[in-house]
This record gives structure tokens, C-alpha cells and sequence, in this order.
């Protein structure tokens, strides 16, 4: 009876040291989300710890979005992965790491918050930039990442695309000519969204960067003063979306954690963080406290211009795609 004892009592201290060591979770993300998750993994952390009395020892991996997911493709052991594109997350679905319908597991199609691409130029925007098509001015220098690598980058392309193709007379030829004509004047173009800004606010290279929303927010608050944030005529709306990474989470017994943890970016604490770090809320009423933030404008979405992200993929950045075609016209004039 006594041995019976010892090892029942053995058994309730083993579970309770379990549920009191930290857990290791790795979230894979793309660039511009380093202050978001900063602030958000110590929302969640607090919440869990008094939900469980569990820590979590937060680990963060950012970089462009494509190359991201390739390196979770690769081997890195992301329990969550919040990236720019649902491409790239399909990437990762079509081996085997998470289930096909992934953006199923999630309201609003696995997007907690959404963004857009704004212009950040210098302060007094002496190039007189107002809309896209100022950026094809002759002297204008433009800053963007490169598609290949970078998730934001994609949204610019095709954000510049769409505004070219709503113009009068607009088709497909001409929004491509446009667009060959941006990268043209591309005086950098980075791997990722972080390292354009860089470029453009550290650097001072360029006299417009093509931004997410909130990677202009950012600089505009973090260097007061020397920049101005335009808002084009006509935008996209960027859905950057998250997704448990299954079969990694499964493997470091952080399914129930993962599953909380992108829950909790739908929550309103989780919405107002979004917001603070100048992403879009889903939240109608965080929303609301915020609209003086936010500038309203026209939006056209991924899936009504371009028949949706695997269409895009095929026709525009897979290899010998539209834009591998835009890089060859550039070299050879």
C-alpha cells in the first residue's frame, strides 16, 4: 500500500513538474512581424501562465516569406508558421506538414488581421509622389524587395498590376509594361520587406519605398519627422495568414499550445496588439477604436482580380513566369 502510494504521489509530481517546465515554441513568420509577435507572445505568454501555469519560451524566426517556407519545407521546426502569402503555406500543406484545408481551421480564412500597400517617402515628398503612376517619373528611384523571396513583395507587384490594368484602356499588356517599368527604376531590390525598409530608412537609398502599411507606420514612428506615408488611389487587400504546422507541433507536444496561441490572435486583446503594431484588425469593435488610424480606401482582393493565389503563382512567379520575363526585358535594354 505504502509502495502504491509513493507511486501515485510520484506520478502527481512528475505531471505537475511536466506542466511547469517551460515549452520551447517556434513560430515561422515573414519579416515585417517582429514587433507584432514581440508584444504578442508576452500577451499570450501572461495568458497561459494563468490559464496552465505553464511558461512558454518563445522562440521567433523571420525572414521573406518564400524563403521561410521553404526553410520549414527544409527542416525548420516551426509549431505555427504566420507568413505573408497562402501560397506559401500551401507550399508547405503540399508536404505533408499540415492538411490541405488548412485555412479551414481558422475564422476568416486563417487571416486574424489584414494590411495594404502604402508608399513611404521622404519628408516634404519632394518627387511630388501621389499615386502609382508617379512612380514610372523619369529620376524617380524605387525601393521594393524581390518577389521571388519576399511575400510583401508580391503584394506590391500585384497591387501595381491591378492599378495599372483600372485605368482607362487597361489590359494585361499594359499593366505588365507598367509594372517592367517600376522594376526598371528599382535601385535595390532586397530578399525581404525588413531589409527594403532598412534599405530605404537606414540606408537612404531611393525616394519611395514600396511598404506594407505597417512597416511605414513603423518608420514614420520610429524616425519622427523624415518621412510621410502616401496612400495610393487604389491598393490591395494584403491577408497574411497563419496555420499550425501539424505534424512539427504534434512531434514537440505543443499541438494544444498552437492551437490556443493562433485562437488568441482572434481574441480582443490579440486584436489590439494587431492594431498597435498598425496591422488592420479583424475585430469590428477593436476596429473601431482605431479608425482614426486607418485610412479607408479602395481595395481590390486577391481572389476577384487574380482568380486567387495559385493562378497568381503559376502565371506570374514560378520560373519563366511573368515576372522572370519582366527582369529579362529590363537586362537586355
Amino acid at each position: 500500500m505504502r509502495s502504491l502510494k509513493i507511486g501515485v504521489l510520484a506520478a502527481l509530481i512528475s505531471a505537475t513538474s511536466f506542466s511547469a517546465l517551460a515549452k520551447d515554441f517556434l513560430n515561422v513568420s515573414y519579416d515585417p512581424t517582429r514587433e507584432l509577435y514581440d508584444n504578442f507572445n508576452k500577451e499570450f505568454s501572461a495568458y497561459w501562465k494563468k490559464s496552465t501555469g505553464q511558461d512558454i519560451n518563445f522562440k521567433q524566426s523571420h525572414g521573406g516569406s518564400g524563403k521561410q517556407a521553404r526553410s520549414v519545407i527544409d527542416g525548420l521546426g516551426a509549431d505555427v508558421v504566420t507568413l505573408a502569402l497562402a501560397a506559401d503555406i500551401d507550399e508547405i500543406a503540399e508536404r505533408g506538414l499540415l492538411p490541405k484545408d488548412w485555412q479551414k481551421k481558422f475564422p476568416q480564412n486563417s487571416t486574424p488581421y489584414t494590411s495594404t500597400i502604402v508608399f513611404l517617402v521622404r519628408k516634404g515628398n519632394p518627387k511630388g509622389i501621389k499615386d502609382w503612376g508617379d512612380l514610372v517619373k523619369p529620376g524617380v528611384e524605387i525601393i521594393t524587395p524581390n518577389p521571388k523571396t519576399s511575400g510583401g513583395a508580391r503584394w506590391n507587384y500585384l497591387a501595381a498590376w491591378a492599378w495599372a490594368k483600372h485605368q482607362a484602356g487597361g489590359n494585361d499588356a499594359k499593366a505588365q509594361e507598367f509594372v517592367r517599368q517600376i522594376y526598371k527604376q528599382t535601385k535595390v531590390l532586397d530578399s525581404g520587406a525588413r531589409g527594403a525598409t532598412t534599405t530605404f530608412a537606414e540606408r537612404g537609398i531611393g525616394d519611395v519605398l514600396l511598404a506594407w502599411e505597417n512597416e511605414a507606420f513603423l518608420a514614420v514612428r520610429e524616425q519622427p519627422g523624415k518621412f510621410e506615408i502616401i496612400t495610393p488611389s487604389l491598393s490591395i487587400l494584403a491577408e497574411p495568414p497563419v496555420a499550425v504546422v501539424e505534424k512539427n507541433a504534434k512531434k514537440n507536444g505543443n499541438e494544444n499550445i498552437a492551437k490556443a496561441y493562433l485562437n488568441y490572435l482572434y481574441s480582443p486583446a490579440g486584436q489590439t496588439v494587431a492594431a498597435n503594431n498598425f496591422y488592420r484588425p479583424r475585430n469590428a469593435a477593436v476596429a473601431a477604436k482605431y479608425k482614426s488610424v486607418f485610412k479607408p480606401l479602395k481595395l481590390i482582393t486577391i481572389d476577384k482580380e487574380f482568380g486567387g493565389w495559385t493562378k497568381v503563382q503559376s502565371k506570374h512567379f514560378d520560373n519563366n513566369g511573368v515576372f522572370d520575363q519582366i527582369v529579362k526585358a529590363n537586362s537586355a535594354k
